[in-house]
């Protein structure tokens, strides 16, 4: 899935002026783990991301399991627990990158009746991937279907997201 690759971005820490991109994946660290930054897209608004270091195999739009004292992140599967994020970039093994915590963005998603408007998402057997809500233990909590299934794109879906958590306790 292609995303905007210039998107403007605000913040009130010193030393990060002009235009940073969400979409780029970094080969050396370039900020802490773990910070936090508002970026604004012309098409999605405005989306609040988390710096963490990649995994083998991540793409854009593939949805991973944080964790926020270690900067990690792992591709979710069936019955992962923890918060989730949405890689805005192919941001493999030991490269750095932005992840999508809050706002409205294109997510991998199984083509099995996923977008319909407000369904709710649940983790699935394929890694980094998400399918609407059905499985028992499974759900998303902070992820709301807001197009229709290939609507951005094929294999994709616009998500609204709010600090997603994976937590197996609601099935519906």
């Amino acid at each position: 899935m292609a995303y905007p690759t210039t998107l403007a971005f605000k913040s009130s820490q010193p030393g990060f002026i002009g235009a940073q991109q969400l979409t780029v994946t970094d080969t050396t660290q370039r900020h802490p783990l773990g910070q936090k930054m508002k970026f604004i897209d012309p098409t999605y608004g405005e989306i609040t991301a988390i710096y963490l270091k990649g995994v083998a195999a991540t793409a854009a739009g593939d949805l991973v399991l944080y964790d926020p004292k270690a900067g990690t992140t792992t591709r979710i599967v069936a019955a992962s627990r923890g918060p989730i994020a949405v890689a805005m970039s192919a941001n493999i093994a030991n490269q750095f990158g932005w992840y999508a915590i809050e706002g409205v963005v294109p997510v991998n998603t199984t083509a099995a009746g996923t977008g319909a408007a407000n369904a709710g998402l649940a983790t699935t057997a394929t890694a980094g991937q998400a399918t609407v809500r059905g499985t028992a233990g499974q759900s998303i909590d902070g992820l709301i279907c807001k197009s229709a299934q290939d609507g951005p794109g094929a294999g994709f879906t616009d998500v609204e997201l709010h600090y997603p958590c994976a937590n197996g306790i609601d099935a519906s």
